[in-house]
């Protein structure tokens, strides 16, 4: 059975990072539609169930590819800022600062309370309370 799946998979494109994106778009909409209480706009949910369908059985493989690298174009640095303010609110040590001069992040350590702040970049100084 699993062979069957797999021969019939070859030379077609499959899931990729858009594919779970519109996945997840389908269900929000899908969860919208019931918290508002119309059923029928739940048919708006698999519009992109169907685009995930169309581009995982795909021959077209180059273009599917194509569609991926422009949405991850818009998607990495979203989900890099993402990341980073998850990273730095999780970071109870230090406190960062972005510097006036180069644009830089600058992380220091909380509770000295007012230091002189050096940009290793730049060499652009100020004062801040950590």
């Amino acid at each position: 059975m699993f062979n069957r799946l797999k021969q019939f998979m070859y030379g077609r494109y499959g899931s990729d990072q858009l594919s779970m994106a519109l996945i997840i778009l389908a269900f929000v909409i899908s969860f919208i539609t019931i918290l508002i209480g119309i059923p029928f706009l739940n048919l708006i949910s698999y519009i992109p169930l169907g685009f995930v369908i169309f581009r995982t059985f795909s021959r077209n493989i180059s273009k599917r590819y194509a569609e991926n690298q422009k949405f991850l174009k818009y998607y990495y640095p979203i989900q890099t800022k993402i990341k980073t303010k998850i990273t730095r609110a999780k970071d109870k040590n230090n406190k960062y600062y972005k510097c006036k001069g180069c644009g830089a992040t600058l992380r220091v350590p909380k509770g000295k309370g007012r230091i002189d702040i050096t940009c290793p970049k730049c060499r652009t100084k100020f004062t801040k309370r950590t």
